[in-house]
């Protein structure tokens, strides 16, 4: 942070603006002008939470993606079928069984055991063709939507929100003050935000696994010199195996969390693998924080521009996209 501050000293003014504005915006009490302006503050706060729990499902989706397509370098463009797949399993679990946790466990196995197979029947044996990877990844998703929507319809399907979890919580955001001076307090749905929690946990725990254990040095070696690993003894293959089964695990944890607090649907897979791909090029490619920050500034992109700007909302995702391709193409936070 203090080597940023020194080399960008206009860019670091102009984020801690924009910080305190944001800051002021959550936390303090609109005046009426700004209400006049912009809408009611509930609005706001409401799209803001929204942004920034449908990013958590992103990064979900993203850091399997990044750990594929930016550690393993293997184009999985059948990335959004294992979301797809996951959500459907977790649906039939949690609807026959009446267990949300099960649908979880059951999605991220099964999901890891079709990861598993991709890493061994394709990407082994197209290692380093990107182009032969992207055709045949292409015609799998293909493959995929088609049977999934034999097997389970053009219907959309809803996964159950444990009774633990439903219902809003009063978070302790004022949202309006009423003429008898009393505040008016955020109510936000407990789901999302718990939803939010793991995903946050995740995330810490991924990151920790990559960069402070063996194991993960042993893959970040593999990727980088997987002659000069194997050489050593280490099974490289057998690691890949793992590394794609916990990408595509994390795929279908994601798929039962999309069915959770919005809809699975045909159209979805593709909605996510785009979603992915946004986010891995711009938070920057193998690295956990950068999905993390893309997933959250491509979330509060799509969930402020429907509110604010609906016409546009696809649009900005794609413009921001672009600047960071044009301003620093490797991602905001690309690993070195």
């Amino acid at each position: 942070m203090t080597r940023f501050v020194e080399r960008h000293p206009a860019w670091s003014l102009i984020v801690i603006i924009a910080v305190a504005v944001v800051l002021w915006l959550i936390f303090a009490v609109w005046p009426p002008g700004l209400e006049d302006a912009i809408g009611r503050k509930r609005v706001f706060l409401n799209a803001l939470f929204n942004g920034i729990t449908l990013g958590g499902l992103y990064f979900l989706v993203a850091s399997g993606f990044t750990l594929i397509f930016g550690l393993m370098r293997n184009v999985n463009l059948a990335h959004g079928s294992l979301y797809l797949f996951g959500g459907y399993v977790g649906y039939a679990i949690s609807a026959s069984t009446g267990s949300w946790i099960l649908s979880f466990i059951v999605a991220f196995i099964l999901t890891a055991l079709v990861g598993v197979l991709l890493q061994v029947l394709v990407f082994r044996r197209m290692e380093g063709q990107d182009l032969r990877q992207t055709m045949v990844t292409i015609g799998l998703s293909i493959v995929f939507a088609d049977l999934m929507l034999w097997a389970c319809g053009g219907d959309f399907y809803q996964i159950q929100t444990p009774n633990w979890l439903i219902g809003p919580i009063d978070l302790p955001l004022i949202t309006a003050v009423k003429s008898s001076g009393e505040p008016v307090y955020l109510r936000y749905p407990l789901v999302r935000l718990v939803i939010f929690l793991a995903s946050v946990i995740i995330g810490i725990a991924m990151w920790l696994a990559l960069n402070r254990t063996r194991i993960g040095m042993i893959i970040r070696a593999g990727v980088d010199d997987r002659d000069i690993l194997a050489a050593t003894g280490v099974r490289i293959q057998a690691v890949f195996v793992l590394v794609f089964a916990l990408g595509a695990g994390l795929a279908g944890i994601a798929g039962v969390v999309g069915g959770t607090f919005q809809s699975l649907s045909p159209g979805e897979d593709i909605r996510f693998l785009l979603a992915s791909l946004v986010v891995v090029i711009v938070g920057g490619m193998g690295s956990i924080p950068g999905a993390a920050l893309g997933a959250l500034i491509i979330g509060l992109a799509e969930q402020l521009g429907s509110v604010y700007i609906p016409t546009y909302a696809i649009v900005v995702t794609f413009l921001i996209m672009v600047l960071v391709l044009a301003l620093r193409p490797q991602g905001l936070l690309a690993r070195r």
